[in-house]
């Protein structure tokens, strides 16, 4: 027997203060010393102004770990939520490779014992921690679940991890000091931040959320990788993980890099996360455009928003721009925290009345994968 789940609490933890496009080099730093030729021709592209870095700008070093962030966002649901019996947590990118990032978390909570759960993946693995949260709740097994999304991808970012390939490139090549666009790209896409929701077997207060149905697929089947991190390109084109790669590579080629293959990823991206999943759920579950008063899209760059509007009108939902919700310009692309965050700031907004619709929409690159979550405002 299942029971259906609300979510009842949202909260989002942006850290330090919102950094501008023209900070962004002051806080990260400038490979090789130089201004990037990319810059601006991407932020004009993605379209996003401002984010927030968890870099205390007067140091220059990072001031939190990716744990302290995911349990300040889960503080901020407040002190009187009741015993949790699940922590479901999702990140790109944990502090470690071992433990795993729940129990990180759930040290630096301190609550009680619960069942922890993290699930990897990138943008895709917060909506894949809300998924395990729901069905916990809706199964019994816990009655009440927190679920988080989360990134610290600026440690990454910061110019110093690519000095060693800088050096390397000058002294075989003699070469001009840049790192590869699939690098480049990614530095002045991805930001910080946490997002966290509280779920539980009946509503709570003035409006809940009752999650409605959760849906995720993957085109790993006929798509290559796209984006990655901790590992390279083969000669051959297949990835090789960094177990595969000598020690002394790791730096020179900044195999712990985010990269994305961005010929890869305009091309299969609105067709492989929305046109072919979105046409099998329409069928399945009935959805119609005349019942969705909230879309919420999370987009990696607002590049993608006019393509994805085509393919929604081409699949037969053509929600009207007017009813789309995203905060990408002010909070930049948090990957796994950006759905969190995006429908954190909608439920604030006090622009949600009961018996709203909502959908949303999650896509990642990894290599392709999907999500799509119906919540009912109640």
């Amino acid at each position: 027997m299942t029971v259906d789940v609300f979510l009842t609490r949202s909260a989002a933890y942006l850290p330090f203060s919102p950094v501008s496009n023209d900070e962004i080099e002051d806080v990260l730093g400038r490979i090789g010393g130089k201004d990037s030729r990319a810059r601006r021709l991407i932020l004009r592209s993605n379209g996003i102004r401002s984010r927030h870095y968890a870099i205390d700008r007067a140091t220059g070093k990072v001031a939190m770990t990716n744990a302290q962030l995911t349990a300040n966002a889960v503080r901020a649901l407040g002190e009187d939520i009741g015993p949790v019996g699940c922590l479901a947590t999702g990140t790109s990118m944990p502090d470690q490779l071992i433990p795993n990032h729940a129990v990180m978390v759930h040290g630096e909570l301190g609550w009680p014992r619960l069942e922890a759960v993290s699930l990897a993946g990138v943008c895709l693995s917060g909506i894949a921690a809300l998924k395990y949260a729901w069905l916990a709740v809706r199964a019994g097994d816990a009655q009440r679940a927190v679920a988080t999304g989360s990134e610290l991808a600026s440690p990454l970012l910061m110019a110093s991890n690519f000095e060693a390939e800088i050096a390397h490139k000058v002294d075989a090549l003699e070469a001009r000091p840049e790192i590869a666009f699939e690098k480049d790209f990614l530095r002045w896409m991805l930001s910080d931040g946490a997002g966290a929701m509280l779920l539980e077997c009946a509503p709570r207060g003035a409006l809940s959320l009752r999650i409605d149905w959760i849906d995720l697929s993957s085109a790993a089947h006929e798509l290559p990788v796209c984006m990655y991190a901790g590992a390279d390109r083969a000669a051959d084109g297949t990835l090789q993980g960094w177990m595969q790669t000598p020690s002394s590579q790791w730096h020179a080629q900044s195999i712990f890099a985010i990269k994305q293959d961005v010929r890869l990823l305009n091309e299969n991206i609105v067709r492989a996360t929305v046109g072919e999943p979105l046409r099998d759920i329409i069928a399945r579950r009935g959805l119609r455009v005349d019942e969705i008063d909230w879309f919420l899209p999370h987009l990696s760059s607002h590049f993608f928003a006019q393509p994805v509007a085509q393919c929604l009108e081409d699949v037969g939902l053509p929600i009207p721009r007017e009813r789309w919700f995203n905060n990408l310009a002010q909070m930049g692309n948090t990957g796994a925290a950006s759905p969190f965050i995006m429908l954190d700031a909608l439920i604030r907004s006090g622009r949600l009345q009961k018996g709203h619709k909502l959908l949303m929409f999650v896509p990642e690159s990894g290599r392709f994968s999907s999500g799509f979550v119906h919540l009912e405002a109640v």
